[in-house]
Parts: structure tokens; sequence; C-alpha cells
């Protein structure tokens, strides 16, 4: 992750380098102007420590800079997803993270209340997924509370946005094979052996790629194993920068700058999309650059 800055430009260079092809589009890279593509950001956080170095006109030039068109956000506490998204409407897609309080990633899903908080959080606020939510193990007490979420999900036909290995988003599909799924930073961890599988197994499930951008590219191009992923199952990913701390918020230009050095190496068709089109698809939304600039 630290080498954004070196490796953008001569990546870029790299980026004539003849790509494996796959069903969908046997064309060369899209290269440099990979930079001309809007990006739909499916990982965003605005925590309430952002809330005050990065207020609301902040993070829309920070996007706007990027040609960051539309975002996935969720917050601790939610009031910062619905700051956002009052700020920027059209340009900001809400999902509701059960933490609030003193109920965090470790500990939400022992919270007395959480099924009745989601709830009223979900009437009062126009949602659009319920997520990033951790699930670190499995435990028989937590299936319930899982099983909750999973019919408010599927009773909105709204994603659930999990962060965990393979064995809860496997739960979730045994509880709703209906859901649809993202995945945070494709299982973190997982192998793509493993994310190659879990796609095969489950068509209605997506992964967003934040935190693998350094596992994604190597010097000179796509890792193959993670190239034969994207060939197989464009139609699933989408990219993300998680700015889960103000670091992040920091360095925000060179988080989308090195995802759009591994797009760079994909015919046209593939990187959009993984940059904005599964987006469009998942949320109904239309994502341009006609949107930079504007609320």
């Amino acid at each position: 992750m630290r080498r954004f800055s070196c490796v953008f430009g001569a990546a870029l260079l790299f980026s004539g380098v003849a790509y494996a092809g796959d069903d969908h589009d046997h064309g060369p890279p899209i290269g440099k102007d990979v930079v001309n593509l809007p990006i739909f950001d499916a990982h965003i956080h605005y925590k309430k420590e952002a809330w005050g170095p990065f207020p609301p006109d902040e993070v829309m030039r920070l996007m706007d800079e990027n040609n960051v068109a539309m975002g996935l956000v969720s917050s601790t506490p939610d009031e910062g997803t619905i700051k956002l998204f009052e700020h920027a409407p059209n340009r900001i897609v809400p999902e509701l993270r059960p933490y609030h309080g003193a109920w965090g990633s470790s500990n939400w899903m022992d919270a007395p209340d959480m099924e009745a908080y989601l709830e009223q959080r979900l009437a009062d606020h126009p949602h659009e997924g319920i997520g990033e939510f951790h699930v670190r193990q499995m435990e028989t007490a937590n299936r319930p509370l899982l099983e909750k979420v999973a019919a408010m999900a599927k009773a909105r036909d709204i994603p659930i946005h999990i962060h965990s290995d393979d064995q809860p988003v496997r739960l979730l599909y045994e509880i709703e094979p209906s859901l649809t799924i993202i995945w945070a930073h494709a299982g973190m961890i997982s192998p793509p052996q493993m994310v190659m599988e879990m796609f095969e197994t489950y068509s209605t499930l997506y992964a967003d790629t934040s935190y693998r951008e350094g596992d994604i590219l190597r010097s000179g191009g796509i890792d193959p194993e993670w190239l034969k992923v994207i060939r197989k199952f464009p139609d699933r990913l989408m990219v993300g920068t998680d700015t889960w701390v103000n670091g992040q918020w920091d360095r925000y230009g060179d988080l989308v700058k090195f995802n759009r050095v591994w797009l760079s190496y994909l015919p046209r068709k593939t990187a959009e999309m993984i940059a904005y089109k599964n987006a469009e698809k998942l949320f109904k939304r239309k994502v341009s650059l006609e949107q930079i600039g504007k609320r």
C-alpha cells in the first residue's frame, strides 16, 4: 500500500501489455485512459472522528478531484452516513452500519436492542444496504440476530455488506439463499482461489476489493491467480478505499490512483464494469463523470 505514488506512473507505462482475454472482452488494456473512468467507491466510512477535519464539502472535494462519481457509505455512528447523504444525495448511497454507542465491531451482535435499532434506522432513513459489519467468530448465539438481519435485507431487497471470512457468508446464504451480499475486502485475507470458489457457489455474491490492491497488483501486471478471478467474474467486483480512519482520507487520492493502476491492465469493458458499472447494476443508479462537481 506504500507503493501508490511510484507505482501509478510506472504501471501505466506497462499497461500496453497484452491482456490474456476473457469471455467478456478480448480487447487491449484500457491503459492510460483509465484516468477518464468514473469511479464508484464501494467502501467508504464517515466516522465521527472524520466529521471535524473532513466536513462534507471536503469529502466531496476529494471525490471530485479523483473522479469518484458516487460512493457506498456506512459510518460509526450512522449519523455520519446520513450527514453525507443529505449533503449530496445524488452522490452517496447510504447503508446502515449497526455500530453505535458502546456497540462496535467486536460486540454489536450482543446488543440487547440491536434488532429494534436496525429496524428504526431503516424506517427513518433511505438506506440501500445493511453493513459493513464484522463477523469474526461464528457462535450459535449469533444466528438469531443474523436471521433477523437477513430478513430485513430480503424484505427491502437491499444487499448485506459483511466483513468476514467465508463461513459467515455461507451461513447467511444458508439462512436466506436469495440474499445479495457484498463481501468486504474480498474476504480480506482469503486467497483468490477461495474468492473464485465463493463466486462459483453463490450467484448473488459481490465483493469490494478495498485493501486487496497490493495482492491484486504485482510488478508488471496483475497477479495470475487474481487475474483468473477477474477474467471469470468481472461482473462481481467493485473497487473501494475503506476510509476507516482519517489517515485513509488523508491519502484518498493515492488510494483511488492505486485502484486505477490495476484497472489499467484490463480491457476497457472489464475495467468499466469493476470501476462503476457493477455498482450501477447493483444499486440501480446511473454513475457518470457528469456527476463530478454536483451533489
